[in-house]
């Protein structure tokens, strides 16, 4: 029985990575998926790969704008939102030395305000009994150098759910973070210059990760999945790490 049958989801940053895996298993479980990214040639390429029940809509969370046109064709189109993922975001390492107002600022724009927004903008049209799942990262509760803009962002993401819990229990709204650790997608492959540094790097992380890989988007989608649908009905304002162990051991 497909366990998101009727639903409609908006899956922002679904045109890659975590996001596109997980609108892959919403499809595949009877969901209506509107994903969001800021590449149209992506956000198209995602479309042919999902291949049914999906809309794209061009946008940056980061501008507000964006997000009102994103919930207005939703509205008129659906009338009503089940499941938001948040799922964008953005990653530029820097030490803290070299940290500038401008990164700064990009990085808090789009990981905390843009997911902030992205959330509230999407209440109005939230039906009772819904879920909100939002993508944190493993760096929030542990430190790495080059990272400290990032983690802060990340470590905002899991306090907005613990208050959100609180703030929407009454309509049964749930909400959650997952905490992937170092997953194969291309928001790692961004961070280094080269092909190589990337393939150096994913070797690192998979050497301090108990499980002793990398992991893969299809298996944060599952734990995103599960806290999207009735499987946990009695986990709310939670954080899941789903990091091979690098938290945990």
């Amino acid at each position: 029985m497909q366990k998101l049958k009727n639903k409609v989801a908006i899956i922002t940053g679904g045109s890659s990575g975590i996001g596109l895996a997980t609108a892959k298993r919403f499809v595949s479980e009877g969901a209506y998926v509107y994903i969001t990214g800021r590449r149209q040639s992506e956000l198209d390429k995602a479309v042919a790969e999902i291949g049914s029940n999906v809309t794209a809509v061009q946008g940056d969370i980061a501008n507000l704008d964006d997000l009102d046109r994103l919930y207005a064709i939703v509205k008129k189109e659906k009338g009503a939102i089940d499941i938001v993922v948040a799922s964008a975001g953005f990653v530029e390492m820097v030490d803290t030395l070299n940290v500038t107002p401008e990164h700064f600022d990009k990085t808090f724009n789009i990981n905390a305000r843009g997911t902030f927004f992205s959330v509230q903008k999407a209440l109005p049209l939230f039906n009772d009994n819904g879920a909100i799942v939002v993508v944190s990262s493993c760096v929030a509760v542990k430190g790495f150098p080059q990272y400290v803009t990032y983690s802060a962002t990340k470590a905002a993401l899991q306090s907005y759910v613990k208050s959100w819990a609180a703030d929407l229990k009454d309509r049964n709204i749930r909400a959650n973070s997952v905490s992937p650790g170092a997953i194969d997608t291309p928001i790692v492959d961004g961070q280094f210059k080269t092909k190589e540094e990337a393939e150096t790097a994913k070797s690192y992380f998979g050497t301090i990760t108990p499980l002793g890989r990398i992991g893969q988007p299809e298996e944060i989608a599952n734990t995103i999945f599960f806290l999207a649908s009735s499987e946990s009905s009695y986990i709310t304002g939670s954080d899941i790490a789903v990091d091979g162990g690098m938290t945990q051991i």
